[in-house]
């Protein structure tokens, strides 16, 4: 009987350790460290960027969240987006944020809270201009059959879509400013 008890406190110690272990994701090289989460502010109608800082380009990030209809528990929707192996900033939900860059290569990820939560793309600046770039987070419910169709799983995708400066002038003009702060 004591040993049963002994094994049983074993286990239970265990769980903390295997939760966290499983929690942690493998990212991308273009992301930051996966331990760094931010808290987000959204301001409406903000005036838009400025353009890019002297012999920079300027890189402007707009989310679009695809979601089913009455989401209810569908979780954070809070997007890091980091360039070159650091983070560079966080959207939540239908907000942009941008930031110059210098010229050259660079590589990009956006990724949530999971490792099958991440996408990735790289593209090169050119110093003066500003690039747009929408980061597209779909989540899909998958319904089993039955009484009350319950939810059988889930499914989360990114995409990188780079925006002509029409599209992603009006895309600012009609989203929420995203600041962010890590936490």
């Amino acid at each position: 009987m004591k040993s049963g008890f002994v094994l049983l406190l074993l286990c239970a110690s265990l769980i903390p350790a295997v939760s966290a272990h499983a929690k942690k994701a493998v990212l991308p090289d273009a992301c930051g460290d996966d331990s760094v989460k931010f808290d987000v502010s959204t301001q409406k109608d903000a005036p838009p960027p400025a353009g890019p800082a002297e012999g920079k380009a300027q890189i402007v990030f707009i989310e679009t969240v695809i979601k089913p209809p009455a989401c209810l528990g569908c979780g954070d929707f809070t997007t890091r987006i980091g360039m070159d192996g650091a983070w560079v900033g966080a959207n939540k939900e239908d907000t942009y944020f941008a930031f110059s860059v210098a010229a050259g290569e660079h590589h990009f990820c956006a990724a949530g809270k999971g490792k099958e939560d991440v996408g990735v793309t790289s593209f090169t600046a050119e110093a003066g201009k500003t690039y747009y770039y929408e980061v597209k987070r779909t989540l899909k419910i998958q319904h089993g059959d039955g009484p009350g169709r319950p939810v059988t799983g889930s499914e989360r995708t990114f995409d990188f879509t780079q925006l002509t400066e029409d599209q992603g002038k009006y895309r600012v003009k009609a989203s929420a400013l995203a600041t962010f702060n890590p936490k």
